[in-house]
């Protein structure tokens, strides 16, 4: 068994004075000019130098991430909002031009050749992708959209609904859509909606301007569009925008039909002649929904126990994460929606935040982004800060491959073992339903960015013929279309993390794979998966899926091998 050590250190400081803060850009300029100016005449100079660049990039992003954080815990804060702002339009903006100008020192340094094949493949090959596709005039345009960007959070974090006389935010209130009482959930499906419906106006123009904003950045950089310049920003090094092509199509042929499936047994379960959207996360009469816990503290108390059990390790990454107050779990008004595992390069353990609203969805949530929080701590090890940036794809193997591990030991959070089988079939299904909304929001972005000056009238259209394409034809839709016409304006990647959602996809394949290997072999699985996420980012993103034991693929012919592994372990 491979063993991990979670009582993580902060980083010590060699370069930077101990108690310094960043607070300007002045007071931050010295440093990034000390590391363009010094001269590096031998590989060990070159080697202190490179990790005196690591310790600023260090400081500098938890810096950043820190503002994040505490802006999306409390949305209506102006003075976080305007530290966000700040950084992003008075600091980051000045930062750029030094990285480019330490990214061509050192693929000009002629000690560069020295360093070690194996452990810098990806960093350089990254650093030289930095370097084609820097442009001063998209400084701006950057700062622009990092600010602009968090607005989807502003408005979203606004929403609320009132339901039996108590006021909800939307995460809340989709408890109701468990009832088994039919005109409740419907009710509240109705006025959720209602209330997204409300600001889809100042949604839209928000992200016309993201749009447009993006593909400036795009020709800037000499890309015909912002999908084309995206999977070189990203580093997709290792598939194409036709793979994802492939992948819409894999989803169509294989998962589709299981998607029909699944939604005719919920509506023969739950005797009815038609079923609606509201009617989906519902139980029939008698059946109460899942309740897994309480508050946001018996969630965690119970995560911690069932982490323990898959191993202690991953238990141990939570409770430092407790000790350090780097959890903020409860949903409530005036916190940005969704949910997220943030790393912390200097401090090593991350931060986790989410809405919590005692629902099973939340149960998943937490052991998702606990699988993050475990990769953070595998990676922290690493030399340079450049070499934990894992690509995002395994990052979800990380996160989705522990969603599927735990529930062996979710007995930590229901007690009646009826109770136990409904959450693991409520798992399965969600593996299974997640994929044809995955294709969806990636088909709609290729679409939007290659179409870059589409109206909003051209944009609805188009995501309701993409929507139609990857939909159960199970569910009676019938007189919601104003509702379904704005149903991609819930999803934040597209406003916040544009091109982001394909991953969610790859990983979800790599996730089952890792579990047909748990299923056969445990420990083996559990080592195959902390050996490959404590290699970080330090090997190409095959080689991270292999040191896993995984095939990296996402053909329609894989689609289909795993997503019948998954169809024949739903009866067991």
């Amino acid at each position: 068994m491979i063993q991990a050590n979670a009582d993580i250190k902060k980083m010590e400081r060699h370069f930077l004075p101990q108690g310094f803060v960043v607070t300007t850009w002045e007071a931050l300029e010295p440093y990034f000019k000390e590391l363009v100016e010094r001269p590096v005449q031998s590989a060990e100079e070159l080697e202190k130098w490179l990790k005196d660049i690591s310790e600023l990039e260090a400081v500098v992003s938890e810096d950043a991430c820190w503002r994040q954080i505490r802006m999306t815990c409390d949305t209506e804060n102006k003075e976080l909002a305007e530290s966000f702002n700040y950084f992003y339009t008075a600091i980051q903006p000045h930062i750029q031009p030094y990285v480019d100008q330490i990214n061509r020192k050192l693929i000009d340094s002629p000690y560069t050749a020295g360093l070690d094949h194996d452990q810098y493949f990806t960093y350089l090959r990254s650093v030289k992708n930095s370097i084609d596709l820097f442009r001063e005039e998209n400084i701006p345009l950057f700062a622009g959209l990092s600010v602009m960007q968090q607005q989807y959070g502003a408005i979203a974090g606004k929403m609320t609904v009132e339901v039996e006389g108590r006021e909800y935010t939307l995460q809340q209130a989709s408890k109701f859509l468990e009832s088994h009482d039919r005109a409740l959930r419907e009710t509240v499906y109705r006025k959720v909606n209602e209330r997204r419906f409300q600001d889809k106006d100042a949604l839209d123009d928000l992200f016309t301007q993201l749009v447009r904003k993006r593909h400036q950045v795009a020709l800037n950089a000499g890309y015909a569009n912002y999908r084309d310049y995206s999977f070189v920003a990203k580093g997709r090094f290792d598939y194409t925008k036709e793979d994802c092509f492939d992948f819409h199509e894999g989803v169509k042929q294989h998962v589709l039909p299981l998607v029909d499936e699944i939604n005719r047994k919920k509506r023969n379960k739950l005797q009815l002649d038609v079923l609606k959207p509201w009617d989906t996360e519902a139980e029939p009469e008698g059946v109460q929904p899942l309740r897994p816990f309480e508050n946001g503290k018996e969630l965690l108390k119970k995560s911690i126990q069932c982490f323990n059990r898959l191993r202690p390790f991953f238990a141990d990454c939570l409770r430092k994460m407790d000790q350090l107050q780097h959890l903020d779990l409860d949903s409530r008004k005036g916190k940005a929606p969704g949910g997220y595992n943030m790393p912390l390069a200097e401090s090593g353990a991350p931060f986790i935040f989410m809405n919590a609203a005692g629902q099973m969805h939340d149960v998943t949530t937490i052991v998702h982004e606990g699988g993050h929080a475990i990769h953070s701590f595998l990676a922290h090890h690493l030399e340079l800060s450049a070499f934990k940036e894992y690509p995002i794809e395994m990052a979800e193997v990380a996160s989705m491959s522990m969603e599927l591990f735990s529930m062996e030991y979710w007995d930590s959070f229901f007690n009646d073992p009826k109770d136990l089988e409904r959450a693991k079939e409520h798992q399965l299904e969600r593996v299974i339903t997640v994929m044809p909304w995955i294709a969806t929001i990636d088909k709609f972005q290729h679409w939007i960015y290659e179409n870059p000056f589409h109206t909003v009238e051209e944009r609805k259209t188009r995501w309701m013929e993409i929507l139609r394409e990857f939909s159960s034809t199970e569910i009676d839709f019938n007189g919601l279309e104003q509702y379904r016409e704005i149903s991609w304006q819930r999803q934040l990647h597209l406003f916040e993390v544009p091109f982001y959602y394909i991953e969610y996809g790859i990983a979800q394949l790599g996730a089952i794979g890792m579990w047909k290997q748990f299923k056969e072999n445990r420990e083996k699985a559990l080592d195959n998966y902390m050996k490959a996420l404590s290699l970080g980012g330090t090997k190409p993103l095959p080689e991270l899926y292999e040191a896993a034991g995984l095939k990296f693929d996402f053909s329609p012919a894989y689609i289909k091998e795993l997503i019948a592994f998954v169809h024949g372990e739903m009866p067991k």
